[in-house]
């Protein structure tokens, strides 16, 4: 495991495979870890860089790229989009494309907290597990043109989902996308594993690309906050100062973050809260439900596979 320091260290020293600005897009970008490491990365490349924040806040990304150092403060640009809707997801990615002919970095954070039942998008979709899955997929399969352009370059070519490595469960290829056995944990549980399905599939069919599965750990962001429940709320309230000594800061997470991201490796990856490789440990899935998790999902997103 890096130090903190270590690993500020090693992503200021990063050098990056073009002289052209970095081009990074960032769903979920507009508050929390997503929005840590928009930062982070904009100062790792010392503003060399043109980002794109993808996420609700149009207020919150604008300060966000007016923080950037020069030139990626001009450079960069916000898209809007509520993640939970599909066709949100193939618009908002329509309109990155038209703006970015190559990507060297996706990554994606977007999601909520929330402790109420199955809650189905008019697309027929439960809204947690359409951030926390579907969209993420429905991301990367749509921008993979442009991060195949990358790594045709001899860029780099990186997608990392922020979520939940390593704390999976065992899925129900019988019931993809839980319309009958909806619960909380079912939820949690299998919306993790089909990101690590997701993300080795992809890897096994782009093998010059890098995708990143990690685990944050408890990091101080507004997503308690901006929760549904109250119950959250008030029990948050009453352990803050537990709560605070058990978690780090969104800047720290960014931190470790990007320094898993920068060093990952072209193939399917694993990284804890501190940048370390976790391998396939407590990994939950076969080939075979590979398979079905894909074409499920391509139906389900209703996309154009690209790969």
């Amino acid at each position: 495991m890096p130090s903190l320091a270590a690993a500020r260290a090693a992503n200021a020293a990063f050098k990056f495979t073009s002289s052209n600005p970095v081009r990074a897009v960032f769903v979920g970008g507009t508050a929390g870890i997503g929005h840590g490491m928009a930062l982070a990365l904009a100062r790792a490349t010392k503003g060399n860089a043109q980002i794109v924040i993808v996420g609700r806040n149009q207020a919150a990304a604008k300060d966000l790229i007016a923080s950037f150092p020069s030139p990626a403060n001009t450079l960069s640009t916000f898209v809007p989009c509520d993640v939970t809707l599909m066709r949100n997801v193939h618009a908002a990615a329509e309109s990155i494309k038209s703006q970015l002919s190559t990507i060297n970095y996706l990554v994606i954070s977007a999601g909520f907290f929330t402790l109420s039942g199955r809650n189905e998008t008019e697309e027929g979709i439960d809204r947690k597990l359409a951030a926390h899955y579907y969209a993420r997929w429905a991301f990367i399969n749509d921008l993979l043109p442009q991060l195949k352009a990358a790594a045709e370059k001899g860029e780099e070519a990186k997608v990392m989902s922020v979520f939940s490595a390593g704390h999976g469960g065992p899925i129900d290829v019988n019931d993809l996308g839980l319309k009958r056995t909806y619960s909380l944990k079912n939820a949690a549980y299998q919306g993790i594993t089909y990101n690590d399905l997701a993300l080795e599939e992809f890897a096994a069919r782009n093998p010059n690309i890098s995708f990143v599965h990690t685990y944050p750990g408890t990091v101080r962001t507004s997503i308690v906050k901006n929760s549904d429940s109250y119950l959250i709320k008030a029990l948050t309230y009453l352990f803050y100062p537990i709560a605070y000594l058990r978690t780090v800061s969104e800047e720290e997470c960014a931190d470790w973050m990007t320094y898993a991201l920068l060093n990952a490796k072209p193939g399917f990856w694993r990284f804890n809260n501190h940048g370390d490789d976790i391998g396939r440990l407590n990994y939950d899935g076969t080939e075979e439900q590979r398979k079905k998790l894909w074409e499920h999902t391509i139906k389900e997103t209703k996309s154009q596979p690209t790969c």
